[in-house]
């Protein structure tokens, strides 16, 4: 299934894409998509059930906005480094495990909505990423099938990122990952049950119509299954949670002098093989 929510921000109204590409509301089946609706099989079915029949009532699409696919989520975990060729272009060693840092679940926009350029920005940075939505608690996970057992599903993700703050001004990571609007999200979260291997999905961006990045998740030093799990031996990870799993090379950090960085006025477009689109219009914060 192709979940989703629609509506203005804060007031959006759980939908589903179905097979014809007809926009179905489902608002009078479940109250949004969440933790809880993601780790309720018998809704879940109940959902597909209702798909199948041609039951859900029809949403007009033109000019509704798409929010991100899910609500209240409790933490974005985000893995560094994780594409061979894009360690390689920032002169990184390949890491011996996976690189770990967070977002904060307020970063999380509509995958159309605006991204602001930070006040004092200069280099503000692209990155598409897939991303994992968990379904189930998971605690200690002890194989790569376990833990995709504990996926929900996937979908696109944009980890902007601004270098400066991120690299240059000490501490971690955290100041250049989460200023606001950081970290768009969605069209859809496609179940996992549609999306046969996870490492096997092209990735695609973007920037004023010139393509930068052209990767693919076959090439991840830390497959999908092998981050979730290894994610779960230092944190409890709950339904509704998501985890950025990295971008290949092609970003702005990676390229020659002047380094491209992001700026007002900028369009970044955005595409995971079978999850859907993003666009985003820059402006100043």
């Amino acid at each position: 299934m192709k979940l989703l929510r629609v509506g203005t921000a804060g007031s959006e109204r759980p939908a589903l894409l179905d097979a014809e590409g007809t926009l179905r509301d489902l608002s009078g089946a479940v109250t949004d998509i969440d933790g809880a609706l993601l780790a309720d099989d018998a809704a879940l079915d109940r959902i597909r059930s209702a798909a199948e029949s041609g039951e859900l009532p029809a949403l007009d699409a033109a000019g509704l906005r798409v929010g991100p696919p899910v609500a209240r989520i409790g933490k974005v975990v985000c893995i560094g480094l994780n594409y061979h060729d894009h360690a390689a272009e920032t002169g990184a060693a390949t890491p011996a495990e996976p690189v770990v840092f967070f977002k904060a679940a307020d970063t999380v926009v509509g995958p159309d909505d605006t991204v602001l350029v930070p006040r004092k920005s200069v280099k503000t940075d692209w990155e598409v990423e897939l991303a994992v939505v968990i379904g189930r608690t998971a605690r200690y996970l002890e194989s790569d099938e376990e833990a995709l057992a504990h996926v929900a599903g996937y979908a696109v993700a944009h980890d902007v990122s601004e270098r400066e703050f991120q690299i240059e001004r000490g501490g971690t990571w955290d100041k250049g990952k989460n200023c606001e609007t950081f970290n768009p999200l969605g069209p859809w979260l496609v179940t996992a049950d549609e999306v046969a291997d996870p490492q096997n999905l092209s990735l695609k961006l973007w920037v004023n119509g010139e393509l930068k990045q052209d990767g693919s998740t076959s090439q991840q030093i830390f497959p999908v299954a092998e981050v979730v799990r290894y994610v779960s031996q230092f944190m409890t990870l709950y339904p509704g949670d998501v985890i950025n799993t990295g971008t290949p090379a092609g970003v702005a950090m990676g390229q020659p002098e002047p380094k491209p960085y992001l700026r007002a006025g900028d369009v970044v477009e955005l595409e995971i093989e079978r999850l859907g689109r993003q666009r985003q219009e820059l402006k100043d914060a």
